[in-house]
């Protein structure tokens, strides 16, 4: 039988070629068909079709499809690390998969978009403190930038420069779709150019990142966390209106979700949209602006 450190140690060969998060998935997914193998006395590796149909049926049970075709995908990865080919699926192993799929909604939960209009009262909500000023220049260059949160996590004081006419122009580094690094021209807006001046004249120093954690009143020299700019945009959003949204109702992609939404409603094409976000799939970018036109925030409306 397959010992955990076997596979482990498979999976480090990993390192530096894929996203972190990616790798610390493949951690915990395999871990999980590990242990769960274990618990039926069940031999993990190499894959065996009839492990699988039952592992396919016992997660659907807790999982999401897209969960279990994710958890399968790092199965067969370290299938093939460990050196043994991928066993053919058989015909019960689809319907299994088939079954899972249609058993479950295929609709997609979206974040909300966050508009233009509920941006600017969200940064008129910030307090008056050193991680208010933070928060009004995080969240309009999240929106101006078009930034997912570990995006804006990660943006270093280097990537952003003040232009002469105004503004701001940066550089998103690394993002989800772009793994090797090669990086995206953004824009920032005169809002966001006083908003950012007035933080890196709060927190004078010369700090690699641009966004960092306040703790207490004093800003860190550490990168703030993806986790954290989530947070600051949940808790931004309930301090407008003062109620508290459902868990997927407003996310860290909720800035980007807005911007792209408002830059359809104003006329721009699909590819520039495409281009502004860093998004290389139409598929994807058009779930996310199907709802542009009715992404209206109704004060009236409870969110729970």
């Amino acid at each position: 039988m397959t010992l955990y450190y076997e596979w482990q140690e498979q999976l480090d060969r990993l390192g530096g070629a894929y996203a972190p998060n990616t790798i610390r998935a493949y951690y915990a997914d395999v871990g999980d068909f590990v242990d769960w193998c274990g618990a039926g006395d069940l031999r993990p590796f190499p894959l065996e079709d009839a492990a699988l149909i039952k592992f396919v049926n016992e997660q659907s049970r807790h999982n999401k499809y897209a969960t279990i075709r994710r958890k399968l995908v790092a199965l067969r990865r370290v299938n093939r690390l460990l050196g043994h080919s991928d066993p053919a699926p058989s015909e019960d192993f689809a319907i299994a998969l088939r079954r899972v799929r249609r058993g479950q909604s295929a609709a997609k939960r979206q974040a909300r978009g966050i508009n233009r209009d509920l941006l600017l009262r969200m940064i008129d909500a910030q307090p008056d403190t050193i991680a208010g000023t933070r928060n009004r220049a995080m969240l309009s260059l999240g929106y101006d930038f078009l930034a997912r949160r570990s995006e804006l996590a990660s943006i270093r004081t280097s990537d952003v420069a003040f232009l002469p006419g105004g503004g701001l122009r940066g550089r998103i580094r690394r993002g989800k779709t772009d793994q090797f690094g090669a990086g995206r021209l953004v824009y920032g807006s005169r809002r966001s150019e006083e908003l950012l001046r007035a933080w890196l004249k709060i927190s004078p120093g010369n700090y690699q990142w641009l966004f960092r954690p306040v703790s207490p009143g004093i800003a860190g020299d550490r990168p703030i966390s993806g986790r954290s700019v989530g947070t600051v945009i949940k808790k931004s959003v309930v301090a407008v209106r003062g109620l508290r949204p459902r868990e997927h109702e407003v996310s860290g992609h909720s800035l980007r979700v807005g911007a792209a939404q408002d830059l359809l409603v104003a006329g721009h094409t699909l590819p520039a949209i495409m281009r502004a976000g860093g998004w290389d799939s139409t598929r994807v970018v058009s779930h996310y602006l199907r709802l542009a036109e009715h992404n209206i925030w109704d004060e009236r409306a409870p969110l729970e």
